[in-house]
């Protein structure tokens, strides 16, 4: 019977993970399709790109394993599977989203605009399910995570000053900048510190619902670091 709840409650929480990830994956695709502007991140990816060749898709998992190891050195502690996974399969469910014939650019402005919100939103709830299921952040995620443990700080001040960073170094290298980068860049960190607290609760209620009335789905949280 222990063996069965253990594996129930493991299929559970990489359940939550990987709904994260395509709700994730989905926000991300909507940010994309706003034709705004790309994320901090992308633009330092194109920006490497311009300067040093390779593919975007090849700089995305290099800086994405230089920044596991910054977070492995932070943390002390080897990032769980779920990390190596997340740089996986966040690229496979992006490319994925992007056939789905009816997300389509819309043509005024201010509906572009709505679709670059409502993707913060949702990439922001992805982020916060699937770190709420504590089978390993990505690698930023894991980064951010790390800073947030280390300094003491809140989830908004750690992801909005390592969006800004991002940003910068990726401007220098000739990466683009629009209008949506900049929203994008300024409200990740807010919106996160509000997700990830939010989630971690949803997830904790019916993890202990469905498997231990006194339980949670993890010990160390970030619940009490203010957004």
């Amino acid at each position: 019977m222990a063996n069965n709840k253990y594996i129930t409650e493991a299929i559970f929480k990489w359940v939550v993970y990987f709904i994260g990830l395509l709700i994730m994956s989905f926000g991300i695709v909507l940010t994309i399709k706003a034709e705004l502007g790309v994320s901090s991140w992308d633009v330092l990816h194109i920006g490497l790109y311009y300067q040093f060749g390779l593919t975007i898709g090849s700089w995305t998992i290099i800086t994405g394993a230089l920044i596991l190891v910054m977070a492995t050195f932070l943390m002390g502690r080897i990032p769980q599977i779920g990390a190596f996974i997340n740089m996986i399969t966040i690229g496979i469910f992006i490319d994925l989203f992007l056939l789905l014939p009816f997300l389509q650019t819309p043509d005024s402005f201010l509906g572009k605009l709505l679709m670059l919100l409502i993707g913060i939103v949702v990439l922001c709830y992805g982020m916060g399910l699937y770190i709420s299921a504590k089978c390993g952040a990505g690698p930023r995620d894991s980064l951010m995570m790390a800073l947030v443990e280390k300094t003491g700080k809140s989830i908004t001040v750690i992801r909005g000053s390592i969006e800004i960073i991002v940003l910068f170094i990726g401007w220098i290298l000739g990466g683009p900048v629009f209008i949506g980068t900049i929203i994008t860049t300024l409200s990740l960190g807010y919106m996160a510190g509000i997700m990830i607290p939010f989630c971690e609760k949803s997830t904790n209620k019916l993890f202990g619902k469905l498997f231990n009335p006194s339980g949670k789905l993890f010990e160390t949280s970030l619940l009490d670091r203010k957004a």
